[in-house]
């Protein structure tokens, strides 16, 4: 049988140790190519670039066997520019990450993991997220790596449904304290966000952004939940963004 054509993207740039793990991982499984930022863009969301020039060079690969790209642009470009352009034939599947921290709850809004996980949705390239709770750059990826090839696989056998996506979030301790797989809502949560106001040494005013992660949802059936009690939990993400159920409360507005 001919291997799944597999596209690797992320958004903590090409030399991340996340997404050096998940391409040992995808090896595994098919024929793969890489294509990355070549710096970190993490937070980046679904931005694309539009007012400059985008550049991706074919890498010398860390990995044998394997085709690299770096690119210049986000996330979401290097999905674009991969299908579109650096890729022999539309890929079977696309896998994003393996971020550097949460993306579960409403981080999946901002994430550029996620986003590019989306694209390739967009695109209609089945797609999977995945990340780890765990920001350090040093962070121990390996113990992930059985739950990354049996998701993936899974997704392969039985098809993810058409205009899903899956956020894919681990727990960041041993293997043998994961006690399985939760399929899950996106908890209700937010950031509870501030602005530290400081001045350079010239007298001038900039912002850091702070804040504090606030969970109020108290669900058993929460991605937040189910991290919380080392399970690995997989939403499925819809990218198509209409409030259906608003449709007709709107309809009764008087527009004349």
């Amino acid at each position: 049988m001919t291997k799944p054509l597999i596209l690797v993207t992320n958004d903590d740039g090409i030399n991340a140790p996340g997404i050096r793990t998940l391409i040992e991982v995808m090896k595994e499984i098919g024929d793969i190519i890489v294509v990355a930022p070549d710096s970190p863009q993490s937070g980046m969301g679904h931005a694309i670039t539009i007012n400059s020039t985008l550049h991706s060079s074919r890498i010398t690969p860390k990995t044998a066997d394997v085709i690299e790209h770096s690119c210049s642009g986000t996330p979401a470009d290097c999905v674009k520019l991969a299908i579109n352009e650096l890729m022999p034939r539309r890929p079977d599947l696309c896998v994003s990450g393996i971020n550097h921290g949460s993306n579960s709850s409403i981080n999946v809004i901002y994430s550029g993991t996620m986003s590019a996980a989306i694209e390739a949705g967009i695109e209609g390239v089945p797609a999977i997220g995945f990340s780890l709770l765990d920001y350090r750059w040093n962070a121990n990826f390996k113990e992930s790596k059985e739950f990354i090839k049996k998701i993936t696989l899974n997704a392969l056998k039985n098809g993810i449904p058409k205009g899903i996506v899956l956020n894919v979030n681990i727990p960041s301790v041993k293997k043998s304290e994961i006690k399985g797989i939760k399929v899950c809502r996106q908890a209700k949560a937010f950031w509870d966000e501030e602005f530290d106001k400081r001045k350079n040494p010239l007298g001038q005013e900039y912002y850091w952004l702070t804040g504090k992660f606030v969970n109020k949802d108290k669900g058993e059936d929460t991605d937040e939940w189910a991290l919380n009690q080392n399970y690995i939990s997989i939403v499925p993400v819809k990218f198509d963004l209409t409030a259906h159920h608003a449709i007709q409360d709107l309809n009764e507005w008087n527009f004349k």
